[in-house]
């Protein structure tokens, strides 16, 4: 059996610790430029397959 807490966790410090929760950012998307689509930054683009204006993952055209 692992470790147990000694005593119960009052709601206060539950809700303390969990009050970053609602602070949490969403990932920052962009227009890809080729397709138009929003990708992450830093990414390849899922829709297309380009990597700052190159090519760099074939993509099937079903896809699209």
């Amino acid at each position: 059996m692992g470790a147990l807490p000694k005593r119960k966790v009052s709601r206060v410090r539950r809700d303390r610790r969990r009050a970053h929760y609602l602070r949490l950012k969403t990932p920052n998307m962009i227009a890809c430029p080729k397709c138009g689509t929003l990708r992450l930054s830093h990414h390849v683009c899922p829709n297309c397959g380009t990597y700052k204006g190159e090519q760099v993952i074939e993509v099937d055209e079903a896809s699209e």
